[in-house]
């Protein structure tokens, strides 16, 4: 069965609602497929699991899916296995995976999405679709068992990704920085993906999508630009 990935930046973009600007997206995307089995491991801003599925369940009702948390299953493993479509939502992306460690489903996912199950990421949940989770923008509010991730593609994600700004007076790092600081212990290839980008992939075949665009890292090499609407299947 293809591999079948949608990792968008974002879920909420200025002026838009909770996935509102991709929900078409997602639609075309997920075309029919449910339950979809949501991981609400991320928490962004203190919520609650029941809380953040809440909110997730109703978007994607309006899209016309059954969505499921995991959290409200025995055995969140099985959850995973027995669903038709898998969505991981943004927050804090160490507490997002080491509860994915703890509830024993990292390898249930990525057997999953080998099997041809689709698999659907925002910001954390796209970050942890790729080798590790060294490009996150996030605390570490919490210590996993390790940083590996998914692998789920074969490079590391930097969600929200911003620009230097050369008219800025503050004076620490910019986005930039950091993934140079990274490649000098790392070689994987990193993503900077924009807020509205999204990497949409098709078994071997990947597309950048969305609006925003994407810069593409690599170790001892200038920083790539990358539009939207622009094939990228050379990096899987």
């Amino acid at each position: 069965m293809p591999r079948q990935l949608l990792l968008i930046s974002t879920s909420t973009v200025h002026g838009s609602g909770y996935l509102e600007y991709c929900a078409d997206r997602i639609g075309g995307f997920l075309n029919g497929r449910q339950p979809v089995a949501f991981v609400p491991y991320a928490r962004p801003s203190g919520l609650s699991h029941d809380e953040y599925t809440r909110r997730a369940r109703q978007k994607f009702e309006q899209i016309g899916l059954e969505l499921r948390g995991i959290h409200e299953h025995e055995d969140p493993a099985e959850a995973i296995k027995s669903a038709s479509a898998i969505f991981i939502g943004g927050g804090n992306t160490f507490l997002l995976l080491g509860d994915m460690y703890e509830n024993g489903i990292v390898q249930a996912v990525r057997d999953a999405v080998e099997s041809g199950v689709s698999y659907m990421g925002t910001s954390a949940g796209s970050n942890v679709a790729g080798m590790t989770i060294g490009t996150t923008n996030d605390m570490p509010i919490v210590y996993p068992p390790s940083f590996d991730a998914l692998s789920l593609v074969p490079f590391n994600i930097n969600p929200h990704y911003i620009d230097p700004n050369p008219d800025s007076k503050h004076m620490g790092e910019s986005r930039e920085t950091r993934i140079n600081e990274f490649h000098v212990l790392n070689d994987q290839p990193v993503v900077g993906l924009r807020e509205g980008a999204w990497l949409h992939v098709v078994d071997d075949s990947m597309k950048l999508e969305g609006t925003g665009g994407a810069r593409l890292f690599r170790p001892r090499k200038d920083p790539v630009e990358i539009a939207s609407d622009t094939d990228v299947s050379h990096l899987l």
